[in-house]
């Protein structure tokens, strides 16, 4: 019997909902669906979008006159577009169009294209909605077209042009980032390309039509199926070809570091000590920049979150992970001094990462070199961060750079005037902080280095 626990994101698809029964995610299908779902189901559809893991695997659970309902795969962790790196995001819309393609060879299309519709899942990007597919319909236009340029060509061309951050818009702008702003933000120069102008600034003009024709009387336009499928194969290529032109200083972060291998190496089996003692399976390194201690986990982890604020560290973090064919590895960009927030309407359609991170679980935090970045860069103290990571842990550990170390020395040269206002970055302070919070199981400097880690266990204190 289903429950009323309908997923407050499951409101715009007149076909169906997700909702959750006894903790499992479930999908109902309704009746104006069937004919769809069935055909989809029938001809072989989805057990080839199964098989080539595109789409979201799903049984079906029951069936009636009034309601069909399937029970998709468990995705332990949700990763949104705006917590996507650029190549992340390239793979999103790539598989979109990857889908439209063989829709329409299929006789279906989708009818939407939402980036909200895609996520990362055993290493690679998935397709999540099952209800997006329908008919073609001869002669049609692919009505999902304006949806991909807002989700997925605009938000990849502005990041080319402007960096990877502008990938973050789509935390603002749920629906896709509107046709007349991404023209507005794009270089002149773009008018002269075109595939730009066709795709974005034309575009813009027809809405501005669109928008004046207040009667309605405007004709729709007719577009055969091999026009629809040369305008993706264009998407297609121009997308898989662009590229960012920024760079970041933590790609080769630990080419960098300032200990030597030897305290690296400790470092390294300290860590995976710790986390087979507590017998891990499940763990998110925060500030992990490309997840190389992760790998160097000899346990085996049935999920690792890696995030990082750094788009090229997740990016190159990305490539390792398709090279190594890895699956339980879920790379995001994520700021730690602002974590992505609820959005959507009533600040439900979309969880915060608090509340995934809750929902998660995961059996260890690692915070490893990050402490001193959170409170010489963000202001947060000692007790602020403590309880932000009892949060969600099981298990923390926590390495802490000491007032000598360079690191945390250069980023007191960068206050200045205001260096002696944070005197109170001690490990003495620290330790007394997070006791407020966590109980101490083991304490491990590393050698010729100052730095002290730490695997803490939360009190559960509020």
């Amino acid at each position: 019997m289903i429950d009323n626990s309908k997923h407050a994101s499951s409101f715009r698809d007149p076909s169906g909902y997700i909702f959750t029964e006894e903790g499992v995610i479930k999908r109902a299908i309704f009746p104006i669906y069937f004919k769809q779902y069935n055909a989809l189901t029938t001809s072989g559809f989805f057990d080839s979008l199964f098989k080539n893991k595109l789409l979201i695997p799903h049984r079906e659970i029951t069936k009636t006159e009034d309601k069909i309902v399937i029970q998709p795969e468990n995705i332990p962790f949700i990763t949104y577009p705006y917590e996507w790196s650029f190549n992340m995001y390239k793979e999103a819309a790539l598989l979109t169009l990857k889908l439209q393609k063989y829709s329409l060879e299929k006789g279906f299309s989708l009818k939407d294209a939402t980036a909200f519709n895609v996520t990362f899942h055993d290493g690679k990007a998935v397709f999540i909605d099952t209800l997006s597919f329908d008919f073609y319909q001869e002669n049609t236009p692919w009505r999902a077209y304006k949806q991909f340029i807002t989700h997925f060509l605009g938000p990849l061309v502005l990041a080319h042009y402007h960096g990877a951050q502008s990938l973050k818009l789509m935390s603002n702008f749920i629906d896709g980032i509107p046709i007349k702003m991404l023209a507005s933000m794009l270089p002149f120069k773009t008018k002269m390309n075109p595939f730009l102008y066709a795709n974005i600034h034309l575009l813009a003009k027809f809405e501005d039509k669109h928008n004046e024709d207040y009667k309605g009387e405007s004709k729709a336009s007719a577009l055969s199926k091999k026009g629809q499928l040369n305008i993706i194969q264009s998407l297609y290529d121009y997308i898989k070809k662009l590229t960012l032109k920024e760079h970041s200083e933590w790609g080769n972060y630990y080419d960098k570091t300032n200990y030597s291998t030897d305290a690296f190496v400790e470092k390294s089996t300290i860590i995976d000590t710790w986390i087979e003692n507590v017998q891990a399976k499940t763990l998110i390194d925060v500030g992990g920049n490309d997840g190389t201690f992760v790998r160097k986990i000899n346990s085996e982890l049935k999920q690792a979150l890696v995030c990082d604020i750094d788009n090229n560290a997740v990016d190159f973090n990305y490539k390792a992970i398709k090279e190594n064919k890895e699956s339980f590895i879920t790379p995001f960009v994520l700021n730690v001094l602002n974590p992505s927030a609820a959005i959507g309407f009533q600040n439900k359609e979309r969880d915060s990462f608090i509340n995934r991170m809750k929902d998660f679980a995961p059996d260890v935090t690692l915070a490893l070199a990050v402490i001193h970045h959170m409170s010489l860069s963000g202001n947060v103290t000692f007790e602020m961060s403590a309880q932000f990571f009892a949060s969600f842990s099981k298990y923390l550990v926590i390495e802490f750079p000491k007032r000598n170390d360079s690191w945390v020395q250069r980023l007191l040269s960068s206050k200045v005037d205001f260096k002696d206002h944070f005197d109170w970055y001690t490990l003495e302070n620290f330790e007394s902080a997070y006791a407020i919070y966590f109980e101490v199981l083991e304490k491990k400097p590393i050698t010729n280095s100052e730095r002290v880690m730490y695997l803490l266990k939360p009190k559960h204190v509020k």
